[in-house]
């Protein structure tokens, strides 16, 4: 008897991996992209020697080809019955900046903040849904952990010793969701057969101009492409 429920489990698990596919694609920005702004470490000595280069912001990092980094695309309104993973996402601290600049993670998931400066940091978190958290991470404390309970729409996660540290985090209810690289490409892999919203978002535009398109997944892969473009300016009223 135990060996037919193992069967079964190992033939619904296998059929689940068989029915899936992996949505990947890129997102560009098009139109003359605006300054990198300049982050003034100067205040504190030990954030500004840590850069050899200037630091810049990165609220929107494309390159030359117009590819946008740091963009969450996920599907929205998925229905999924898994436990999130138990391993920690990592939201680090270092160069007086926090790495990486936009992260997702699943509700339940712990996030490992790490302190990787020789300076003081008090970082603190602004969820609408979830629980606030504020607190501080002087140069010996190296690690601190936070778990979110709930899923919710993109947060700040800023340091009140460094005004200009500031991160972004959505937290999900499924793990179908992803961040794009530096060539602005992003990866969404075992996604059950469907068609579903697809979403991204881009920390200068907002949650209120999120792109959106429709996509199916039908055994093995999809593709899909987004194009944020320069708002036209308003027209001065004669």
């Amino acid at each position: 008897m135990n060996k037919i429920i193992i069967n079964i489990i190992v033939i619904s698990l296998g059929a689940n991996i068989l029915f899936a596919g992996e949505v990947k694609g890129s997102v560009k920005y098009v139109g003359k992209p605006p300054k990198a702004k300049r982050l003034r470490m100067d205040a504190d000595p030990v954030c500004a020697a840590s850069h050899q280069e200037t630091a810049k912001a990165e609220s929107f990092v494309v390159d030359a080809k117009g590819n946008l980094a740091n963009v969450i695309v996920y599907l929205k309104n998925v229905k999924y019955n898994g436990k999130a993973p138990a391993e920690a996402k990592t939201l680090d601290q270092a160069g007086c900046v926090y790495t990486p600049h936009v992260l997702g993670v699943q509700a339940g998931q712990p996030i490992k903040i790490l302190n990787s400066d020789a300076t003081m940091h008090n970082i603190h978190g602004l969820p609408k849904v979830n629980r606030e958290f504020n607190f501080g991470m002087p140069k010996t404390l190296k690690e601190k952990s936070v778990t979110f309970d709930k899923a919710e729409d993109v947060f700040v996660v800023k340091c009140d010793v460094h005004p200009w540290m500031k991160s972004y985090t959505q937290v999900f209810d499924h793990p179908y969701f992803s961040v794009t690289d530096k060539s602005g490409n992003f990866s969404i892999p075992n996604v059950p057969d469907g068609t579903y919203e697809i979403v991204a978002w881009q920390e200068k535009f907002g949650s209120k101009k999120t792109l959106s398109q429709s996509v199916t997944v039908k055994s093995g892969n999809a593709e899909v492409n987004f194009e944020f473009t320069r708002p036209k300016p308003k027209k001065k009223k004669k």
